[in-house]
This record gives structure tokens, C-alpha cells and sequence, in this order.
């Protein structure tokens, strides 16, 4: 069975930090295309990176480029997402997700099977 956890969200202050942790079970993240979504409540999800198996070759919205930064452990089995700068409209719940030969399609919420239930990041004053 393949399970998902995503810790680290929080109350932050704009300017401030978080760092976003995905521990995987029943999946090798290695082997797999993992990703990081947002989801406004109402709204779809969208891609805010994403890490591959090729290589660990990353991807980002243009959005959070150069100040999002998504890494892997594989040893762990597990995707982190820092997060620096954060600004009020990054405020959101943030899913994490994984799935094989996803590809080019990274950043499509549909091409996943497999996500956890979020965890919520708030930045606020």
C-alpha cells in the first residue's frame, strides 16, 4: 500500500522559511517522478516542483524558481521542498505526490495516483 505523509507546514511570517517534508511507503522515490502541488480550497491543484528519477532532475513553477528548492533522499525514501522568501500568496495547502514516467507532464495533478492528505502553510504577519 502506498502512503504519503507531508509534515513541516506552518505559520510563517512573509520573508520567512519552511522547510516541507514527504515521507514515501510502498514507493521507491527513486525510481519515480515525486512531486510538490498547492491547492487553494475550490481551486486545482498546481505544480510547484518536481523531482525526477532521471537523474534528479528538477523542476519548478516560474513562480517559486529561485526560491523554492525540492531535493531527495532516497535513502530515507523520502522529498523535501525549502521554502524561502515566502510571500501571503504562497499560502496554501501543499501536497506531495509521486508516480512513475510522469515526464513532461509534471506539473498535471491528473498524471499522479499516489498523494498524501497536505499540510497547510500559512504566511502571514
Amino acid at each position: 500500500q502506498v502512503q504519503l505523509v507531508e509534515s513541516g507546514g506552518g505559520l510563517v511570517q512573509p520573508g520567512g522559511s519552511l522547510r516541507l517534508s514527504c515521507e514515501v511507503s510502498g514507493f521507491t522515490v527513486s525510481y519515480s517522478d515525486t512531486a510538490w502541488f498547492r491547492q487553494v480550497p475550490g481551486n486545482e491543484r498546481e505544480g510547484v516542483s518536481c523531482i525526477s528519477n532521471v537523474d534528479g532532475r528538477t523542476n519548478y513553477a516560474d513562480s517559486v524558481k529561485g526560491s523554492f528548492t525540492i531535493s531527495r533522499d532516497s535513502a530515507k525514501n523520502m522529498v523535501f521542498l525549502q521554502m524561502n522568501n515566502l510571500h501571503p500568496e504562497n499560502t496554501d495547502v501543499y501536497y506531495c505526490e509521486t508516480d512513475y514516467a510522469v515526464g513532461g507532464y509534471w506539473s498535471r495533478q491528473d498524471y499522479y495516483h499516489n498523494w498524501g492528505k497536505g499540510t497547510q502553510v500559512t504566511v502571514s504577519a
